[in-house]
């Protein structure tokens, strides 16, 4: 599957943005998808993940409250609506997706086969 994510840009501490992952060439409803990020000078960190059919969600305590991800399998597209922005979430944004079966890992990065080119978010203070 070709994940293609946009939505990113400049937003001030407090506003909101919301991110696409577009995917094609697969099935999208067999696909857990992650949302990651990586900050200059950081490891990739999760974010959240979503299960194919969108019946279970997992956030990071960091985002959650303020960010929800959210799918439409008939558009074959995944989103990430982040509210609150804080200047600590500045970060290029990348989304990700796996046919496993939803599970106790959907944050470890090494699951997920399949990656998007990264958006960028940067939350001015």
């Amino acid at each position: 599957v070709q994940l293609q994510a946009s939505g990113g840009g400049l937003v001030q501490a407090g506003g909101s943005l919301k991110l696409s992952c577009a995917a094609s060439g697969r099935t999208f409803r067999n696909f857990v998808v992650g949302w990651f990020r990586q900050a200059p000078g950081n490891e990739r960190e999760a974010v959240t993940s979503i299960s194919g059919g969108g019946v279970h969600a997992q956030y990071v305590d960091s985002v959650r409250g303020r960010f929800t991800i959210s799918r439409d399998n008939a558009k074959n597209t995944a989103y990430l609506q982040m509210n609150s922005l804080k200047p600590e979430d500045t970060a290029v944004y990348y989304c990700a997706a796996d046919d496993t079966p939803w599970n106790g890992l959907v944050f470890r990065a090494s699951r997920y086969e399949y990656w998007g080119q990264g958006t960028q978010v940067t939350v001015s203070s």
